[in-house]
This record gives structure tokens, C-alpha cells and sequence, in this order.
């Protein structure tokens, strides 16, 4: 066991941890102010959800070597995490231990339901949500989680790469985001649907990126050259999204605005998430950039044009701008950068793009088709949506007879 290497990932953990609270300070900030604390609510519950399900089953499922089903789902030898000791294990980590490794991974299982919540604010059920992110965390997140990070899943046997989430976290999350919304229905009132604290949005937004780097660089498990370089590039293609984004408000609408300056921020990073350690500067800046011209068009060509009520654009932000960067990683990829990965389209190598080819049509086909039928189930049984005259005094009133803001 490392002990340098050890410290890192639990920094680099405590730094995931931190883009939880930072994503509900930016979702919060995004919604009407009547539905504030409905917002930090659902946060909340996931993360107290999330966690539990991770240490009792979730974490087998995902990551036990024994499978229950080849190549699809891992087996029950660590459930309740028995036999994840505090000693190393080399199939995952092999200078850390694999309680360290454990908790690492359990922030990912965490953050990437509670991105959903983005989709579906002010008008589902807080109920109707807890059982939602229970059940997809076992029948979606785990899944995938073994397909593509899993001793014995498929997709990492393919040869399919995804350094720090891309495929795993982000279109799993943005496709089922759509599945959901477009049996939720669009929110009431869409017309006074603004963002009531633009500051709550910056700073959740500083809180996510400066959280990224332990979600990106503490990837590489180690404090080593690929975790400096997945550091590097998760910054770069940060700024060059937020510069991109900004150049498209200016030269389309006239105003850069900070709203497109952080939506911006955050495409980059979901874009560079797969490719973070095993790509140049060069192609995270070229990433970046392109993140921000996906994420303009979807939110305001598509989702126009469409008509979904995607809230706070979950789909068209982590959903296209993760399958963007995963298809990139297919590209861009690079051995002189990372041994351990492979060479990409770029450098001659069509393999490495197809397996990303596929990994990305796998997980879409698979996250949204299960959303869809769990939530029709859900809605089914117990109705997933809020009562009109609920939504209209908002949910944190209306939910938890609470207010964000007392007027003397």
C-alpha cells in the first residue's frame, strides 16, 4: 500500500463528495424560489440513499469479480461490504485500499442519480423521487457501472474506455433525464420559470469544477503523471467551454450572459470526463470547445423545437455532451499519453472508435429503455407528479411546509 497514493484518493474523494452539495447549490439557484428547498431536499435524500444502497449492494453489484451474470452485473460476495477490507486489491487498486477504493467509487453512484433531479424539479413527487433513484441505482447505474469499470464486464473486455465517467455517469444520467420528462410532462407556468438566485448558481458551479478535479484526476487512482494529466485537461477544456459558450451568446444573441458562462463550464467538463486521462491539452481544449456548440444547440434549437420540458437541460448538458466526449475519447486517445489505454481514430486506430461506437448506443438504448418502464411502473403504482395546486404554491411549501425565504 501507497501512502501517498492513499491520501490522494481520499482527497480526491472528499472533493467528489463536494460536487453534491455544489450541484444543489446550482440546481437550487436555477429554479423559481418557491422550490429552493425542494431542490436541496432531493440532493440530500439522494445522497443518504445513494450511500446506503452502495454499502449494502450496490458496490457488489457493481464491482464483485464473481459475477452473478457474465458481463452484466457483478455477484454478492461483497455485499453489506463484506470482504472489502482495508488492504489493497489488485484488480482495482493496487497501492490503495479497497475501503478507499469503495468510498471513491461511491461518490460516482451518488452524483450521477442526483444529476437526474435537474430534469424533473418543481413538479414530481418527493416520494415518487426517493423510490425513482432507489430503483434505478440497482437496475441502471449498477449495471453499467460493471459493463464499463467491472473486472469481467463486457464492455471493458470490448475495449471500451471511459477514464472518469463519461459513459457511466454522464449519458446514463442525461438519457434516463429524458425518459423521465417525457412521461413527467412540462411544468406549469413555464413563463415565470426563471432562475431565482443567479449567484447560488455561480457558486455551485465553482463548487462542481473545482470538485471535477477529484472526479477526474482521482481516477488514475494514483498520484501519478496520467492524474496530473487528467487534472490539466479537465481544466483546460473547462475554459475553453466557458469561452466557447460565451462567444455563441455574443455572436447569437448579442449578450454573453454568466447563466451560459457556467453551462458552458460544466458541458467542458462533462465532455473531458471519459477522455480526461488518456487525451492531449490539445484535444481537451478542442473537446471543450465543442462541448459548448453541442450544449448551445440542444438547449436552445432542440429543445425548442422539440418541446420536452427538460428544466435545467440534464439531457442536453450531461446526456449529448457525454456522448460527445466518449465518442471524442475514441478519437483523441493516446498511448504516449497513458500506456494503458490504447491509440484512437486519430493515430490509426478504428478498433478503439468502434468499442466507443458501442458503448455509447449500449448505454443509451439500455438507460432509457429501463427509465422509461421504472418510471411507468412508479407512476403506475404511487403517481409520480404533484397535484396542480401543489405546483403552483411550490414544492417547498407544498411538500415539506417549509420556505427558503422568510419576508418580515
Amino acid at each position: 500500500m501507497n501512502t501517498g497514493d492513499s491520501v490522494f484518493v481520499w482527497i480526491s474523494t472528499l472533493l467528489v463528495f463536494l460536487m453534491i452539495p455544489g450541484l444543489a447549490f446550482f440546481y437550487a439557484g436555477l429554479v423559481r424560489k418557491k422550490n429552493i428547498l425542494s431542490v436541496l431536499m432531493a440532493c440530500f435524500a439522494t445522497l443518504a440513499i445513494v450511500s446506503l444502497q452502495w454499502v449494502l449492494f450496490g458496490y457488489s453489484l457493481a464491482f464483485d469479480p464473481a459475477e452473478f451474470i457474465h458481463g452484466f452485473l457483478g455477484g454478492f460476495h461483497w455485499v453489506g461490504l463484506s470482504g472489502v477490507l482495508h488492504t489493497p486489491f489488485p484488480g482495482y487498486s493496487a497501492t490503495i485500499p479497497h475501503s478507499s477504493y469503495m468510498m471513491f467509487q461511491m461518490m460516482f453512484a451518488v452524483i450521477t442519480p442526483a444529476l437526474i433531479i435537474g430534469a424533473v424539479v418543481e413538479r414530481m413527487k418527493f416520494s415518487a423521487l426517493c423510490v425513482f433513484i432507489l430503483a434505478w441505482s440497482f437496475l441502471v447505474y449498477d449495471p453499467i457501472a460493471h459493463w464499463v469499470w467491472g473486472m469481467g464486464g463486457w464492455l471493458r473486455q470490448l475495449g471500451a474506455l471511459d477514464f472518469a465517467g463519461g459513459t457511466v455517469v454522464h449519458i446514463s444520467a442525461g438519457i434516463s433525464a429524458l425518459a423521465v420528462v417525457l412521461i413527467l410532462g412540462k411544468r406549469k407556468e413555464l413563463a415565470t420559470a426563471h432562475p431565482c438566485n443567479l449567484p447560488m448558481v455561480v457558486l455551485g458551479a465553482g463548487l462542481l469544477w473545482l470538485g471535477w478535479f477529484g472526479f477526474n484526476a482521482g481516477s488514475a487512482l494514483a498520484m501519478s503523471d496520467i492524474a496530473m494529466q487528467a487534472f490539466l485537461t479537465t481544466h483546460s477544456a473547462a475554459a475553453a467551454a466557458t469561452l466557447s459558450y460565451l462567444l455563441l451568446e455574443w455572436g447569437f444573441q448579442k449578450r454573453p450572459t454568466i447563466l451560459g458562462a457556467v453551462t458552458g463550464a460544466i458541458a467542458g467538463l462533462v465532455a473531458v470526463t471519459p477522455a480526461a486521462g488518456f487525451v492531449s491539452i490539445f484535444a481537451a481544449i478542442f473537446v471543450g470547445a465543442v462541448a459548448s456548440l453541442v450544449a448551445y444547440f440542444m438547449i436552445t434549437v432542440v429543445k425548442k423545437k422539440l418541446g420536452y420540458d427538460d428544466a435545467l437541460d440534464v439531457f442536453g448538458v450531461h446526456g449529448m455532451c457525454g456522448i460527445w466526449g466518449a465518442l471524442a475519447t475514441g478519437i483523441f486517445a493516446s498511448t504516449q499519453i497513458n500506456p494503458g489505454g490504447a491509440e484512437g481514430l486519430l493515430y490509426g486506430n478504428l478498433g478503439l472508435f468502434k468499442a466507443q461506437v458501442i458503448a455509447v448506443i449500449v448505454s443509451v438504448g439500455y438507460s432509457f429503455c429501463v427509465t422509461f418502464v421504472l418510471i411507468k411502473v412508479i407512476d403506475a403504482i404511487m403517481g409520480i407528479r404533484v397535484t396542480e395546486q401543489e405546483e403552483y404554491q411550490g414544492l417547498d411549501l407544498s411538500l415539506h411546509h417549509e420556505i427558503a425565504y422568510k419576508l418580515d
